[in-house]
Formats: C-alpha cells, structure tokens, sequence
C-alpha cells in the first residue's frame, strides 16, 4: 500500500476484486476499504458482506455494492455502544452514499439495474464491477473528508 489512501486507487482494487473473481461487490469495498485504510478490524467483516451480493441474497433487491459501502462506512462511524449517538452520524453518510449512487443511476434495486444483461454476462459483470468501483471510491472520499486524521497514522 502506498502511504496515504487514494479513492481511484481504491475503486481499482475493489474493481479487481470483482473482476478476477475473489470477491463480489459488497465483499470487495468491504475488503479494499479494510485493506487500504489499514483498519484494525477482523477479516469476519468481509464475510459480514458475504450476503449482499445480487441485491441481499440473490433477491435482487439493494444493490450489493450500495450495501457493502453502507457495511464499510460502519466500520468507521458507527456505533458499538447502546445510546451511542455515532448512529446519528453514520446514517447521514450512510445516507449520502445512498443518494451519490441513485443520482448516479436512478434505482438502487439490482434486478432494475441489471434489468437488461443476464446475470454472470460480460455485460452485467461489466456493469457490476463499474457499480463496486463507484461506491468504493465514494465510500473513500467520505472517509477522508470526515476523517482526515486517518491520513496521519
């Protein structure tokens, strides 16, 4: 890793990921955000992911790439207490991510989204990966304007 995180950098790996097979969406934001922001949490976030893909489960329902962004901003702004008033702050990032990526693309069902290429296709692999790339890369930039100290470390 490079000494600071770098957002395009970021939508790289999680492309990759995607790409080459080791992860699917929410797995892989979940896994380059890990990784390349050096958080100190285990793996078992990863596989925390592992039921997103193709919209939770296969149900077709929330992008996984949205939701896997929503499980890695957690990671970094959410709460682990009862009464905690991170939630507060979280749902608001949580709430942004949700908002960059529908004016994006309009929907956030994945079966809408997909709509027109056959699951596993080069197109919907394609489109999917493009998805994953864009939320890491927003997942970063929120990390690092609302964190900038994690620059420091």
């Amino acid at each position: 890793m490079e000494d600071h995180p770098d957002p395009a950098r970021i939508r790289k790996i999680a492309e990759e990921y995607y790409r080459v097979g080791d992860f699917y969406c929410s797995e892989a934001i979940v896994k380059a955000i890990k990784d390349e922001f050096q958080l100190e949490v285990p793996e078992i976030v990863v596989a925390m992911a592992s039921g997103l893909p193709v919209g939770i489960g296969g149900s077709g329902c929330v992008c996984g790439a949205v939701t896997g962004g929503v499980l890695a901003l957690g990671m970094l702004f959410g709460r682990t207490a009862a009464g905690d008033p991170a939630v507060e702050k979280v749902m608001a990032l949580a709430g942004e991510l949700h908002d960059a990526f529908r004016s994006n693309r309009r929907k956030l069902c994945c079966r809408v989204l997909t709509k027109k290429t056959p699951l596993g296709s080069p197109e919907h692999m394609e489109q999917c990966i493009s998805f994953t790339g864009e939320v890491a890369e927003n997942v970063a930039k929120i990390i690092l304007r609302e964190k900038p100290e994690i620059l420091q470390a």
